[in-house]
């Protein structure tokens, strides 16, 4: 008799164990969807048809997270969203291929604002050559296409890149920088109409980039932030 109830008290754990875990997926999936909702209208992320932006709560459990308002880990990862430049320069604006963020340390600072603080940040913005080639050349004036890659030299938040093509009707082979500097990017190339083109970034307030490089692929710039606010400002200004 005792081995009998030993047995229906372990499955009935088992079983309440399920049902715990199956909940606080749920409750984290609902939790995750309602946030990512709220990044995109705070931070202008997937404002463009096939961007995408994914919010995720990590850790188990949640409920346990979610009762004491403090989260170990949040990651919230952007692609393809638009940023335009600082003066708003026709044709000026730059597809941004991808935004990652690891914030740790979450705390849920007000619910009714729905704001929070992270106690660091870590992550990383990536922009492809093709895009930084596309912008530079609707706004580069008359002249064929110009193409943006890789060139050595990067040092600290400037990325060195090469650009090459035609540029009033005269070849063009020049190496230009890309500086990154807390939340402003700046794109200078010697000989080109605008030699110098500006965005900003819309951030937590208290991140801010760190290091920028050219790789084969694009420019990688590191983010780092300290204290984060989350939800009170659009940008760190």
């Amino acid at each position: 008799m005792r081995r009998r109830w030993v047995k229906v008290l372990l499955i009935t754990v088992v079983v309440l164990a399920a049902l715990f875990t199956a909940a606080d997926r749920v409750a984290v999936h609902y939790a995750d969807k309602e946030i990512t909702q709220l990044a995109k209208e705070k931070y202008g992320y997937a404002n463009t048809t096939d961007g995408h932006m994914d919010v995720s709560i990590e850790g188990f459990p949640f409920l346990t997270q979610a009762a004491a308002q403090s989260f170990d880990h949040v990651t919230l990862t952007a692609e393809r969203f638009l940023i335009d430049t600082t003066t708003n320069a026709q044709g000026g604006y730059l597809d941004v291929d991808r935004l990652h963020l690891d914030l740790r340390g979450v705390t849920v600072t007000s619910m009714t604002a729905r704001s929070a603080e992270a106690n660091t940040a870590t992550g990383t913005l990536t922009l492809s050559y093709k895009e930084l080639s596309g912008v530079l050349t609707r706004l580069a004036g008359n002249g064929g296409p110009l193409q943006v890659s890789q060139a050595p030299g990067s040092n600290g938040q400037a990325a060195r890149v090469k650009v090459s093509g035609t540029v009033d009707g005269a070849a063009s082979n020049t190496t230009g920088t890309l500086l990154a500097q807390g939340t402003e990017l700046s794109l200078t190339v010697p000989g080109v109409e605008r030699a110098e083109i500006s965005w900003r970034v819309g951030l937590p307030q208290g991140v801010g980039f760190e290091v920028a490089r050219a790789t084969e692929d694009g420019v990688e710039i590191s983010l780092v932030g300290h204290q984060v606010t989350l939800g009170s400002s659009r940008f760190d200004g």
